[in-house]
């Protein structure tokens, strides 16, 4: 059994981010959870209309921060939440987020991590410059067994 350790990879633009999240999601399967982390700007919801797009998801995706959770549909339906302004764990348990079917992705994620158990994939997107970014992927417990290194360009 091969195991995945955590990777980095640097994409030039917008574009790119996007496209990045679209190759992601032919390896999401139902009940998987991704936490996005990043500062303000960093194209954490563009990398979450990526990973729609190849859920074959149509509709625009736009940021949570207000509503705190938007759902899509497509060949998984994609729950997209924001932790920003979760009040902590507790608010989280009350949204009841893990029991929806499909693919959760939680844009601040760092904030519920401890909450939601061992098996998710978390993606850090750092700026480099105003349009490059590190996007790093951090594989954790049944995800370090699948072959995520095939986002890789």
């Amino acid at each position: 059994m091969n195991t995945c350790a955590p990777f980095s990879i640097t994409v030039d633009s917008p574009k790119a981010t996007f496209a990045l999240g679209r190759r992601l999601a032919p390896l999401l399967t139902d009940g998987d959870v991704v936490l996005l982390n990043g500062r303000l700007g960093a194209g954490k919801t563009l990398f979450v209309g990526g990973i729609a797009e190849g859920l074959g998801i149509t509709e625009a995706v736009t940021s949570p921060t207000f509503v705190i959770v938007k759902q899509y549909e497509g060949f998984l339906r994609l729950t997209h939440a924001d932790a920003y302004r979760l009040g902590g764990t507790a608010e989280l348990a009350d949204l009841d987020l893990l029991d929806n079917p499909g693919v959760l992705v939680v844009e601040w994620g760092e904030a519920i991590e401890p909450s939601i158990g061992p098996d998710h994939l978390t993606i850090r997107i750092d700026h480099l410059s105003e349009t490059s970014r590190a996007i790093v992927f951090e594989p954790r417990g049944t995800w370090q067994t699948r072959e995520i290194d095939r986002v890789l360009p």
